[in-house]
């Protein structure tokens, strides 16, 4: 059953490539998406019994991103859907900021966002450290088609940027797992996460800790952990705004989770102190950077791919810091993806309404877009992480762990972060929701397909502020747990 999550949207992928079928290719992206959810939905109900040895397994860490990643790729096709019937039409050229639409072959684009789905998937099921590798090295490759949509030479750029400095990123990750193959010796039969743990006692420190060091450059590149991120704010802002909310709602996801699985192991070799401190270290770097980057942001789009940066750093932060915060850093990645995937999605919108990234130029959207304007509110503070959404417990899970465990600098720097991104961000967010606009314009077309979707993924952001369910959080500490820091 394992195997479904990732045969379902790969031969989708392979049917939407098939020119017979190119009148049904929006109908196999969101069935493909339904019929993975629905898989996913079982495989966390009636989870399979795990086989010692297996290259594939679903442990407590794995459901919960892929459950994330999932439930985000149901909810960004059917907004896909709208929006290639949109683009369809003739091509249109916007010559004041250089954009072109063109009527590319939905084939590729659809049959990239189902493989893309289809590797992120195979990401949360690999158990063979191998095999995660190749995973999240084949999530790059299918994914830069994505970026480079719209065929303008900033989006070619980026996607060039992307391929390179991942590609070298996953390069040093794959030393990573040589080194960890080098500490388990004839201790560990192959490179399985349970032979790891269980050989882990007897490994070499010193090739423990070298690869760790190499999976934490590596992953921490796909992650977009500073200072190893400058990939990420192009990505995120030269790509159609739904490929950036997987690429920050989905995709992050599944390189955290690579980290996961190196950090775990060093825990089980009694070396967590080692890791979870060069977690915490990049973690803080990380915040920093999206604050200073924040301050003086005038591009909307990359002014949400620096916020992923920081909320990245937040992951790395909870877990290197273990116990409560471990728990919270896995709510976190949860209630982020709700909340970028909400304002990916409306700046998509705004882009839609306004033509321009500009932040200056997008004034008064309360008044000319009400809709996208409630959303794009609602979604700044989700994401700065005030009451009621779920981002505000799950930080506050963070900083209670943080000092619950007596890290109280850490503590200290982490309020002092959150204080200035929240500053830097609201400068930049009121004045679009509230200010008046550049000049007389019409009220904007809202259509159902554009703020369904962001609507959904605000709503769950909302509920996870007001309730965390049982069966939710329980699932969070199991995979808190499985890492070894709870």
């Amino acid at each position: 059953m394992l195997w479904a999550v990732v045969i379902i949207p790969a031969a989708a992928a392979l049917a939407a490539m098939a020119p017979p079928l190119r009148r049904l290719r929006a109908a196999l992206l969101a069935g493909g998406a339904l019929a993975h959810a629905g898989a996913v939905g079982w495989l966390c109900l009636a989870p399979p019994p795990a086989t010692a040895g297996a290259w594939l397994a679903l442990d407590a860490p794995g459901r919960v991103i892929l459950a994330v990643t999932s439930g985000l790729f149901l909810v960004v096709a059917l907004y896909a859907v709208g929006y290639l019937r949109a683009e369809r039409p003739a091509v249109r050229t916007d010559i004041q900021e250089g954009f072109l639409f063109r009527n590319e072959p939905e084939g590729v684009f659809v049959a990239c966002l189902l493989g893309f789905l289809a590797t992120m998937s195979l990401v949360c099921v690999s158990s063979h450290l191998g095999l995660l590798w190749v995973a999240i090295e084949a999530t790059t490759l299918v994914s830069a088609p994505l970026i480079s949509f719209h065929r303008h030479h900033r989006s070619l750029e980026a996607t060039w940027k992307y391929l390179l400095i991942c590609s070298v990123g996953i390069a040093l990750a794959l030393l990573g797992v040589f080194f960890l193959a080098a500490a388990a010796g004839d201790g560990a039969h192959g490179l399985t996460l349970d032979a790891l743990l269980a050989a882990a006692g007897g490994m070499d420190p010193t090739l423990l800790k070298a690869a760790f060091i190499f999976l934490l450059v590596g992953y921490g590149t796909k992650m977009g952990l500073a200072p190893m991120h400058t990939w990420l704010p192009d990505a995120h802002s030269e790509a159609p705004s739904l490929v950036s909310a997987l690429l920050s709602g989905a995709l992050l996801n599944c390189a955290f989770l690579g980290l996961l699985r190196g950090h775990a192991v060093l825990v089980a070799a009694h070396l967590g102190d080692f890791s979870g401190e060069l977690l915490v270290l990049l973690g803080l770097v990380s915040m920093g950077a999206a604050a200073v980057f924040l301050i003086r942001q005038c591009d909307y789009k990359r002014m949400l791919a620096y916020s992923s940066i920081e909320h990245m750093g937040i992951l790395a932060l909870g877990v290197g810091l273990g116990g409560l915060a471990a728990t919270g850093a896995m709510l976190h990645a949860v209630n982020h993806s709700l909340a970028k995937g909400l304002l990916f999605l409306t700046a998509g919108n705004l882009l839609a309404i306004y033509r321009t990234k500009t932040i200056g130029q997008v004034q008064g959207v309360l008044r000319r877009a009400p809709v996208n304007g409630a959303l794009w509110l609602a979604g700044f503070f989700a994401i700065a992480g005030s009451p009621p959404f779920g981002l505000f417990i799950s930080e506050l899970t963070i900083l209670k762990g943080a000092m619950d465990g007596g890290h109280w600098t850490v503590a200290v720097l982490y309020l002092l972060l959150l204080g200035m991104i929240f500053v830097a961000m609201a400068r930049l967010v009121l004045p679009m929701a509230f200010g008046e606009a550049p000049q007389p314009s019409q009220p904007a077309r809202e259509p159902a397909w554009a703020v369904a979707p962001p609507l959904v993924l605000g709503a769950g952001a909302l509920v996870l502020g007001l309730y965390v369910p049982g069966p939710l959080w329980n699932a969070l500490a199991d995979a808190a747990a499985a890492v070894g820091v709870h």
